[in-house]
Protein backbone atom coordinates (compact mmCIF):
# COMPACT_ATOMS: atom_id res chain seq x y z
CA UNK A 1 0.00 0.00 0.00
CA UNK A 2 1.82 3.60 -1.17
CA UNK A 3 2.13 5.23 1.23
CA UNK A 4 0.87 9.47 1.29
CA UNK A 5 3.06 12.07 1.12
CA UNK A 6 3.58 14.23 4.63
CA UNK A 7 2.80 17.09 3.33
CA UNK A 8 1.73 18.67 -0.84
CA UNK A 9 4.58 18.44 -2.88
CA UNK A 10 5.53 21.71 -4.00
CA UNK A 11 5.35 22.21 -7.70
CA UNK A 12 8.21 21.96 -10.11
CA UNK A 13 9.56 25.63 -11.51
CA UNK A 14 7.99 26.48 -14.31
CA UNK A 15 9.31 25.19 -17.70
CA UNK A 16 11.63 22.70 -16.02
CA UNK A 17 13.83 21.03 -18.38
CA UNK A 18 13.01 23.51 -21.47
CA UNK A 19 15.17 25.85 -22.99
CA UNK A 20 14.63 28.93 -24.56
CA UNK A 21 16.43 30.84 -26.74
CA UNK A 22 15.08 34.43 -27.15
CA UNK A 23 16.31 36.93 -29.31
CA UNK A 24 18.87 39.46 -28.45
CA UNK A 25 15.84 42.43 -28.21
CA UNK A 26 13.66 40.11 -25.90
CA UNK A 27 16.39 39.96 -23.43
CA UNK A 28 15.22 41.79 -20.02
CA UNK A 29 18.51 43.88 -19.63
CA UNK A 30 17.59 45.17 -23.28
CA UNK A 31 14.18 46.21 -22.34
CA UNK A 32 15.63 48.06 -19.39
CA UNK A 33 18.00 49.50 -20.70
CA UNK A 34 16.17 51.20 -23.70
CA UNK A 35 13.66 52.08 -21.43
CA UNK A 36 15.31 54.15 -19.15
CA UNK A 37 17.96 55.53 -21.52
CA UNK A 38 14.14 56.92 -23.27
CA UNK A 39 13.09 58.42 -19.52
CA UNK A 40 16.38 59.67 -18.86
CA UNK A 41 17.32 61.20 -22.19
CA UNK A 42 13.68 62.56 -21.67
CA UNK A 43 14.66 63.90 -18.24
CA UNK A 44 17.21 65.86 -19.58
CA UNK A 45 15.48 67.54 -22.44
CA UNK A 46 12.79 68.51 -19.96
CA UNK A 47 15.05 70.10 -17.72
CA UNK A 48 16.83 71.76 -20.44
CA UNK A 49 13.49 72.94 -21.52
CA UNK A 50 12.31 74.72 -17.93
CA UNK A 51 15.64 75.86 -17.23
CA UNK A 52 15.23 77.85 -20.21
CA UNK A 53 11.61 79.60 -19.54
CA UNK A 54 12.72 79.83 -15.94
CA UNK A 55 16.44 80.40 -15.26
CA UNK A 56 18.19 78.42 -13.03
CA UNK A 57 17.42 80.42 -9.86
CA UNK A 58 14.05 79.83 -11.05
CA UNK A 59 13.76 76.10 -11.80
CA UNK A 60 15.67 75.63 -8.10
CA UNK A 61 12.38 77.49 -6.16
CA UNK A 62 9.64 75.88 -8.65
CA UNK A 63 11.40 72.19 -7.92
CA UNK A 64 11.51 72.98 -4.05
CA UNK A 65 8.36 73.78 -4.05
CA UNK A 66 6.76 71.34 -6.59
CA UNK A 67 8.27 68.51 -4.77
CA UNK A 68 6.46 69.21 -1.36
CA UNK A 69 3.17 67.58 -1.79
CA UNK A 70 5.03 64.36 -3.82
CA UNK A 71 5.89 62.19 -0.63
CA UNK A 72 2.39 62.34 0.79
CA UNK A 73 0.98 61.51 -2.29
CA UNK A 74 2.93 58.71 -3.13
CA UNK A 75 2.48 57.56 0.56
CA UNK A 76 -1.40 58.02 -0.15
CA UNK A 77 -1.01 55.70 -2.85
CA UNK A 78 1.14 53.21 -1.63
CA UNK A 79 -1.03 52.88 1.66
CA UNK A 80 -3.76 52.14 -0.87
CA UNK A 81 -1.75 49.44 -2.84
CA UNK A 82 -0.98 47.86 0.74
CA UNK A 83 -3.23 44.33 0.38
CA UNK A 84 -1.26 43.39 -2.67
CA UNK A 85 1.87 45.77 -3.31
CA UNK A 86 3.04 45.52 -6.58
CA UNK A 87 6.47 45.50 -7.20
CA UNK A 88 8.84 49.34 -6.64
CA UNK A 89 10.02 48.98 -10.46
CA UNK A 90 6.32 49.48 -11.48
CA UNK A 91 5.83 52.67 -9.11
CA UNK A 92 9.29 54.12 -10.50
CA UNK A 93 8.53 53.38 -13.80
CA UNK A 94 5.24 55.47 -13.19
CA UNK A 95 6.51 58.32 -11.97
CA UNK A 96 9.29 58.66 -13.86
CA UNK A 97 6.82 58.21 -17.30
CA UNK A 98 5.24 60.97 -15.98
CA UNK A 99 7.75 62.96 -14.63
CA UNK A 100 9.58 63.35 -17.88
CA UNK A 101 8.28 61.30 -20.87
CA UNK A 102 4.61 62.26 -20.47
CA UNK A 103 5.86 65.75 -19.37
CA UNK A 104 8.02 66.40 -22.16
CA UNK A 105 5.32 65.47 -24.73
CA UNK A 106 2.80 67.17 -23.18
CA UNK A 107 4.98 70.61 -23.55
CA UNK A 108 6.18 69.75 -26.66
CA UNK A 109 2.17 68.81 -28.31
CA UNK A 110 0.73 71.93 -26.05
CA UNK A 111 3.45 74.29 -27.13
CA UNK A 112 3.09 73.31 -31.05
CA UNK A 113 -0.95 73.28 -31.14
CA UNK A 114 -1.12 76.64 -29.58
CA UNK A 115 1.52 78.25 -32.31
CA UNK A 116 -0.24 76.42 -34.96
CA UNK A 117 -4.08 77.72 -33.78
CA UNK A 118 -2.99 81.19 -33.08
CA UNK A 119 -1.29 81.70 -36.36
CA UNK A 120 -4.50 79.95 -38.46
CA UNK A 121 -6.81 82.22 -36.21
CA UNK A 122 -4.81 85.05 -36.05
CA UNK A 123 -6.57 85.57 -32.14
CA UNK A 124 -3.59 84.81 -29.80
CA UNK A 125 -6.03 84.65 -26.52
CA UNK A 126 -8.63 82.33 -28.16
CA UNK A 127 -5.72 80.11 -28.96
CA UNK A 128 -4.68 79.94 -25.33
CA UNK A 129 -7.90 79.06 -24.41
CA UNK A 130 -8.41 76.41 -26.70
CA UNK A 131 -5.54 75.17 -26.13
CA UNK A 132 -5.95 74.80 -21.94
CA UNK A 133 -9.53 73.60 -22.79
CA UNK A 134 -9.59 70.99 -25.80
CA UNK A 135 -6.14 70.66 -26.44
CA UNK A 136 -4.00 70.48 -23.01
CA UNK A 137 -6.62 67.02 -21.38
CA UNK A 138 -6.22 65.30 -25.01
CA UNK A 139 -2.59 65.19 -24.96
CA UNK A 140 -1.69 65.14 -21.36
CA UNK A 141 -4.16 62.42 -20.38
CA UNK A 142 -3.26 60.20 -23.49
CA UNK A 143 0.39 60.83 -22.20
CA UNK A 144 -0.28 60.03 -18.71
CA UNK A 145 -2.50 56.89 -19.98
CA UNK A 146 0.32 55.55 -21.80
CA UNK A 147 2.19 54.53 -18.78
CA UNK A 148 -0.74 53.12 -17.29
CA UNK A 149 -1.50 50.36 -20.77
CA UNK A 150 2.38 49.57 -20.85
CA UNK A 151 1.68 48.16 -17.36
CA UNK A 152 -1.43 46.41 -18.33
CA UNK A 153 0.14 45.25 -21.43
CA UNK A 154 3.29 43.86 -19.95
CA UNK A 155 3.05 43.32 -16.38
CA UNK A 156 -0.13 41.51 -16.56
CA UNK A 157 0.45 39.97 -13.24
CA UNK A 158 1.07 42.63 -11.58
CA UNK A 159 -2.12 44.22 -12.94
CA UNK A 160 -5.09 42.39 -11.05
CA UNK A 161 -7.99 44.91 -10.36
CA UNK A 162 -8.86 48.90 -9.96
CA UNK A 163 -6.76 49.35 -7.21
CA UNK A 164 -3.58 48.28 -8.99
CA UNK A 165 -5.19 50.74 -12.20
CA UNK A 166 -5.67 53.99 -9.23
CA UNK A 167 -2.22 53.21 -8.03
CA UNK A 168 -0.34 53.62 -11.57
CA UNK A 169 -2.66 56.03 -12.92
CA UNK A 170 -2.08 58.07 -9.71
CA UNK A 171 1.77 57.57 -9.32
CA UNK A 172 1.94 58.34 -13.12
CA UNK A 173 -0.25 61.94 -12.63
CA UNK A 174 2.12 62.54 -9.75
CA UNK A 175 4.84 62.72 -11.32
CA UNK A 176 3.41 64.78 -14.44
CA UNK A 177 2.03 67.35 -11.89
CA UNK A 178 5.44 67.76 -10.08
CA UNK A 179 7.51 68.80 -13.70
CA UNK A 180 4.08 70.50 -14.53
CA UNK A 181 4.63 72.84 -11.04
CA UNK A 182 8.18 73.25 -11.20
CA UNK A 183 7.28 74.79 -14.41
CA UNK A 184 4.67 77.01 -13.45
CA UNK A 185 5.92 77.93 -9.61
CA UNK A 186 9.54 78.44 -11.47
CA UNK A 187 7.66 81.25 -14.18
CA UNK A 188 5.93 83.04 -11.15
CA UNK A 189 9.13 83.14 -9.73
CA UNK A 190 10.58 84.70 -12.58
CA UNK A 191 7.85 87.00 -13.06
CA UNK A 192 8.38 88.18 -9.53
CA UNK A 193 12.23 88.96 -9.94
CA UNK A 194 11.28 90.79 -12.47
CA UNK A 195 8.07 92.67 -11.22
CA UNK A 196 9.84 93.59 -7.60
CA UNK A 197 6.62 91.49 -6.16
CA UNK A 198 7.96 89.89 -2.78
CA UNK A 199 5.84 87.86 -0.10
CA UNK A 200 2.20 86.77 0.09
CA UNK A 201 0.70 88.88 -2.38
CA UNK A 202 3.29 87.47 -4.96
CA UNK A 203 2.67 85.76 -8.37
CA UNK A 204 4.54 82.62 -6.68
CA UNK A 205 2.67 82.29 -3.50
CA UNK A 206 -0.64 82.47 -5.42
CA UNK A 207 0.67 79.93 -7.35
CA UNK A 208 1.94 77.43 -4.70
CA UNK A 209 -1.69 78.33 -3.08
CA UNK A 210 -3.44 76.90 -5.77
CA UNK A 211 -1.54 74.05 -7.02
CA UNK A 212 0.04 73.28 -4.18
CA UNK A 213 -2.69 73.83 -1.47
CA UNK A 214 -5.61 73.66 -2.75
CA UNK A 215 -5.40 71.12 -5.81
CA UNK A 216 -2.55 68.49 -5.71
CA UNK A 217 -5.04 66.11 -6.26
CA UNK A 218 -6.21 67.26 -9.40
CA UNK A 219 -3.90 65.75 -12.19
CA UNK A 220 -3.79 62.49 -10.06
CA UNK A 221 -8.07 62.41 -9.66
CA UNK A 222 -8.24 62.93 -13.71
CA UNK A 223 -5.96 60.04 -14.55
CA UNK A 224 -7.12 58.10 -11.88
CA UNK A 225 -10.34 57.88 -13.91
CA UNK A 226 -7.95 55.61 -16.66
CA UNK A 227 -6.91 53.83 -14.09
CA UNK A 228 -10.12 52.66 -13.04
CA UNK A 229 -11.46 51.66 -16.49
CA UNK A 230 -8.40 50.13 -17.28
CA UNK A 231 -8.76 48.12 -13.71
CA UNK A 232 -12.70 46.89 -14.89
CA UNK A 233 -10.75 45.98 -17.88
CA UNK A 234 -8.24 43.77 -15.68
CA UNK A 235 -11.40 41.54 -14.28
CA UNK A 236 -12.79 41.19 -17.10
CA UNK A 237 -12.19 37.66 -19.16
CA UNK A 238 -10.08 37.45 -22.06
CA UNK A 239 -12.89 36.55 -24.55
CA UNK A 240 -14.64 39.60 -23.55
CA UNK A 241 -12.27 41.33 -26.01
CA UNK A 242 -14.40 44.25 -26.40
CA UNK A 243 -15.20 45.53 -23.16
CA UNK A 244 -11.51 45.36 -22.16
CA UNK A 245 -10.81 47.81 -25.04
CA UNK A 246 -14.03 50.28 -23.95
CA UNK A 247 -13.42 50.58 -20.31
CA UNK A 248 -10.27 51.78 -20.67
CA UNK A 249 -11.09 54.16 -23.80
CA UNK A 250 -14.01 55.37 -21.73
CA UNK A 251 -11.98 55.80 -18.50
CA UNK A 252 -9.81 58.02 -20.64
CA UNK A 253 -12.68 60.17 -22.28
CA UNK A 254 -14.15 60.51 -18.65
CA UNK A 255 -10.33 61.75 -17.62
CA UNK A 256 -10.17 64.27 -20.16
CA UNK A 257 -13.54 65.45 -20.07
CA UNK A 258 -12.93 65.83 -15.91
CA UNK A 259 -9.45 67.50 -17.01
CA UNK A 260 -11.12 70.11 -19.66
CA UNK A 261 -13.32 71.29 -17.03
CA UNK A 262 -11.09 71.81 -14.58
CA UNK A 263 -8.85 73.81 -16.90
CA UNK A 264 -11.74 75.56 -18.62
CA UNK A 265 -13.34 76.96 -14.95
CA UNK A 266 -11.60 80.24 -15.63
CA UNK A 267 -13.69 81.04 -18.27
CA UNK A 268 -16.99 80.36 -16.85
CA UNK A 269 -16.85 84.04 -14.74
CA UNK A 270 -15.16 85.63 -12.04
CA UNK A 271 -16.60 82.62 -9.91
CA UNK A 272 -16.08 80.12 -12.21
CA UNK A 273 -12.96 78.24 -10.08
CA UNK A 274 -14.80 78.20 -7.12
CA UNK A 275 -17.67 77.27 -8.27
CA UNK A 276 -16.02 73.89 -10.46
CA UNK A 277 -13.79 73.11 -7.45
CA UNK A 278 -16.45 73.00 -4.33
CA UNK A 279 -19.07 71.68 -6.52
CA UNK A 280 -17.32 69.06 -8.25
CA UNK A 281 -13.53 68.42 -7.45
CA UNK A 282 -13.94 67.94 -4.18
CA UNK A 283 -16.99 66.15 -4.19
CA UNK A 284 -15.56 64.01 -7.22
CA UNK A 285 -12.14 63.35 -5.21
CA UNK A 286 -14.19 62.44 -1.92
CA UNK A 287 -16.54 59.80 -4.25
CA UNK A 288 -13.17 58.74 -5.66
CA UNK A 289 -11.36 58.01 -2.48
CA UNK A 290 -14.52 56.14 -1.20
CA UNK A 291 -14.57 53.74 -3.94
CA UNK A 292 -10.59 53.51 -3.25
CA UNK A 293 -10.82 52.68 0.07
CA UNK A 294 -13.86 50.19 -0.33
CA UNK A 295 -12.07 48.35 -3.23
CA UNK A 296 -9.26 47.92 -0.27
CA UNK A 297 -11.60 46.49 1.72
CA UNK A 298 -13.33 44.12 -0.88
CA UNK A 299 -9.58 42.41 -1.49
CA UNK A 300 -9.76 42.16 2.21
CA UNK A 301 -12.76 39.99 2.07
CA UNK A 302 -11.84 38.56 -1.67
CA UNK A 303 -8.66 37.00 0.48
CA UNK A 304 -10.96 35.93 3.52
CA UNK A 305 -13.52 33.93 1.60
CA UNK A 306 -10.97 32.73 -1.07
CA UNK A 307 -8.11 31.18 1.15
CA UNK A 308 -9.82 28.37 2.60
CA UNK A 309 -9.70 26.08 -0.21
CA UNK A 310 -6.16 26.11 0.18
CA UNK A 311 -6.47 25.55 4.20
CA UNK A 312 -8.42 22.30 3.34
CA UNK A 313 -5.73 21.49 0.78
CA UNK A 314 -3.10 21.56 3.24
CA UNK A 315 -1.13 24.87 1.94
CA UNK A 316 -1.86 26.98 4.39
CA UNK A 317 -2.99 26.85 8.25
CA UNK A 318 -6.30 27.15 9.86
CA UNK A 319 -5.43 30.72 10.99
CA UNK A 320 -4.32 31.95 8.33
CA UNK A 321 -7.15 33.13 6.32
CA UNK A 322 -8.31 35.00 8.88
CA UNK A 323 -4.84 36.99 9.34
CA UNK A 324 -4.17 37.72 5.80
CA UNK A 325 -7.74 38.99 5.82
CA UNK A 326 -6.81 42.03 8.65
CA UNK A 327 -4.43 44.93 7.86
CA UNK A 328 -3.64 45.21 11.70
CA UNK A 329 -2.67 40.92 11.93
CA UNK A 330 -0.68 41.10 8.91
CA UNK A 331 1.73 44.55 10.46
CA UNK A 332 1.56 42.52 13.72
CA UNK A 333 3.08 39.38 11.87
CA UNK A 334 5.59 41.24 10.44
CA UNK A 335 6.51 42.53 13.62
CA UNK A 336 6.69 39.46 15.49
CA UNK A 337 8.97 38.04 12.53
CA UNK A 338 11.35 41.18 12.98
CA UNK A 339 11.51 40.56 16.63
CA UNK A 340 11.19 36.88 16.66
CA UNK A 341 12.81 35.43 13.93
CA UNK A 342 15.86 37.42 12.45
CA UNK A 343 15.08 41.14 12.04
CA UNK A 344 13.98 42.64 8.86
CA UNK A 345 15.11 39.83 6.50
CA UNK A 346 12.25 38.13 8.48
CA UNK A 347 10.04 40.57 8.25
CA UNK A 348 10.32 41.00 4.70
CA UNK A 349 9.67 37.31 4.01
CA UNK A 350 6.51 37.91 5.94
CA UNK A 351 5.50 40.57 3.75
CA UNK A 352 6.66 38.31 0.69
CA UNK A 353 4.53 35.39 2.24
CA UNK A 354 1.35 38.19 2.80
CA UNK A 355 1.66 38.92 -0.48
CA UNK A 356 1.95 36.21 -2.55
CA UNK A 357 -1.05 34.54 -0.23
CA UNK A 358 -3.05 37.62 -1.79
CA UNK A 359 -2.47 37.22 -5.37
CA UNK A 360 -3.67 33.35 -4.57
CA UNK A 361 -6.82 35.12 -3.81
CA UNK A 362 -7.28 37.19 -6.02
CA UNK A 363 -6.33 34.44 -8.77
CA UNK A 364 -8.50 31.85 -7.45
CA UNK A 365 -11.47 34.40 -7.22
CA UNK A 366 -11.12 35.43 -10.72
CA UNK A 367 -10.52 31.48 -11.61
CA UNK A 368 -14.19 30.76 -10.05
CA UNK A 369 -15.72 33.82 -11.98
CA UNK A 370 -14.81 32.53 -15.04
CA UNK A 371 -12.35 35.32 -15.93
CA UNK A 372 -9.29 33.03 -15.46
CA UNK A 373 -6.49 33.60 -17.70
CA UNK A 374 -4.22 31.10 -20.03
CA UNK A 375 -1.41 30.99 -17.51
CA UNK A 376 -3.69 30.19 -14.62
CA UNK A 377 -2.33 27.12 -13.48
CA UNK A 378 1.27 27.80 -14.04
CA UNK A 379 0.79 31.36 -12.03
CA UNK A 380 -0.73 28.77 -8.96
CA UNK A 381 1.88 27.01 -9.02
CA UNK A 382 4.67 29.71 -8.47
CA UNK A 383 2.87 31.34 -5.95
CA UNK A 384 2.28 28.27 -3.70
CA UNK A 385 5.77 27.02 -4.59
CA UNK A 386 6.63 30.70 -2.91
CA UNK A 387 4.21 29.94 0.17
CA UNK A 388 5.59 26.85 0.99
CA UNK A 389 9.20 28.34 1.01
CA UNK A 390 8.73 30.63 3.02
CA UNK A 391 6.10 28.78 5.67
CA UNK A 392 8.67 28.23 7.90
CA UNK A 393 8.69 32.14 9.20
CA UNK A 394 5.33 33.30 8.24
CA UNK A 395 3.22 30.71 9.43
CA UNK A 396 4.25 31.33 13.29
CA UNK A 397 4.20 34.87 12.62
CA UNK A 398 0.58 34.43 11.61
CA UNK A 399 -0.95 32.25 13.46
CA UNK A 400 0.15 34.58 16.65
CA UNK A 401 -1.21 37.49 14.81
CA UNK A 402 -4.64 36.07 14.61
CA UNK A 403 -4.32 35.43 18.35
CA UNK A 404 -3.89 38.30 19.37
CA UNK A 405 -6.27 39.96 16.98
CA UNK A 406 -9.42 38.37 16.75
CA UNK A 407 -11.70 39.39 19.20
CA UNK A 408 -13.69 37.04 21.52
CA UNK A 409 -16.52 35.43 19.81
CA UNK A 410 -20.21 35.70 21.58
CA UNK A 411 -21.21 32.64 23.76
CA UNK A 412 -23.00 30.43 21.45
CA UNK A 413 -21.78 32.33 17.67
CA UNK A 414 -19.79 30.57 15.02
CA UNK A 415 -16.49 32.04 15.77
CA UNK A 416 -14.71 33.42 12.46
CA UNK A 417 -12.49 30.77 10.14
CA UNK A 418 -9.29 30.39 11.33
CA UNK A 419 -10.22 31.25 14.92
CA UNK A 420 -7.53 29.87 17.62
CA UNK A 421 -9.84 28.78 20.28
CA UNK A 422 -7.31 26.68 21.38
CA UNK A 423 -3.44 26.77 21.02
CA UNK A 424 -2.48 25.77 17.87
CA UNK A 425 -1.49 21.72 17.70
CA UNK A 426 1.44 20.55 15.31
CA UNK A 427 0.43 21.65 11.91
CA UNK A 428 -0.66 18.50 9.97
CA UNK A 429 -2.57 18.67 6.83
CA UNK A 430 -4.18 15.43 6.96
CA UNK A 431 -5.23 15.39 10.41
CA UNK A 432 -8.55 13.77 10.37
Amino acid sequence: MATRAPYPTPPAGPGDGLLHHPHWWQRGWVRYGALTTLLALSGLVILALVRRQTGTEGLLVGLGLAVLPVPWLTAAFRWLDRVEPGPWRNLVFAFAWGACAAALVAIIANSFATRWIATATADPAGADTLGATVIAPVVEESAKAAAVLLVFLFRRRDFSGIVDGVVIAGITATGFAFTENILYLGTAFGTDQLSGDRGIASVTAATFFVRIVMSPFAHPLFTVLTGIGFGIAALSGERQRLRRVLLPLGGLLLAMSTHALWNGSSTFGPYGFFAVYGGFMVPAFALLTWLAIWTRQRELRTVRAELPAYVLAGWLGPAEPFALGSMRARRMAREYARHHFGGRPAARAVARYEACATSLAFLRHQGRKGRARADFVLREQELLAELWRLRGLARPALEYAARATVAAPVHGAPPPYGYPAAPYPAYNPYRT
